[in-house]
């Protein structure tokens, strides 16, 4: 089961998330919370797989909490939710290290998609939301209209691959037979050559050069 932890200061909201998540079968709201505090410390309790994240919370807003829980847990999969139309919130969001944007009209095969790509380490991303993040990148290309990606090499573009379908360093590492540390030092050159400043943006590059999206061998 995908033990999450919705975060929402209106309780008519969280009963309602609460109930369509139960009827996925492989998903259990385990707690809720009200405001960013009380979320950060239901946290600190352990066994949590994925949070929910309001933006609009009371006193700090979710974009806040979500900077702090980037440094505590790096690796805890956060969807954000909101109100807003995506153009104000998503880009800001995913660049601060969500694993998805959600508005609160999305469907629910939409909700439960999300939670279970977010709790199987893998970014959620609408069309709609990728492509406000792929206007918000800069350039592709180098200065004669070669297509970044193009200046990697064999190993590169490998890993390049793997990062562009959502895999962590150490899925990469073990896939490839590579050391962590070798393959957090082709990430911090694929993010160099490709003008790109995180997982994120790397992924939408990808998409937009029709690379991305690329299994993993096997999977």
């Amino acid at each position: 089961m995908i033990k999450v932890l919705i975060c929402d200061d209106h309780v008519i909201v969280r009963q309602g998330l609460r109930q369509l998540l139960l009827e996925a079968g492989d998903i259990e709201v385990c707690a809720e919370a009200a405001d960013g505090p009380a979320a950060v410390q239901r946290l600190r309790q352990g066994g949590i797989d994925v949070l929910l994240l309001d933006i609009a919370l009371p006193g700090r807003d979710g974009l806040d909490v979500l900077r702090q829980l980037r440094d505590e847990w790096p690796r805890l999969p956060v969807l954000m939710l909101s109100t807003y139309p995506d153009r104000q919130y998503a880009v800001r969001s995913l660049k601060l290290g969500a694993a998805g944007y959600l508005n609160k009209s999305a469907d629910s095969e939409q909700i439960t998609t999300a939670v279970r790509r977010a709790a199987g380490g893998q970014r959620f991303i609408t069309p709609a939301v990728a492509e406000l993040l792929a206007n918000a990148l800069g350039g592709s290309a180098d200065d004669d209209g070669k297509p970044l990606h193009e200046l990697l090499s064999q190993r590169e573009f490998q890993v390049f691959q793997q990062l562009a379908a959502g895999r962590s360093v150490g899925e990469i590492a073990q896939q490839l037979s590579l050391s962590s540390n070798t393959v957090s030092t082709y990430r911090a050159r694929i993010l160099e050559k490709t003008g790109t400043r995180n997982d994120v943006e790397l992924a939408l590059y990808a998409i937009r050069r029709g690379e991305g999206a690329v299994p993993a061998p096997g999977a």
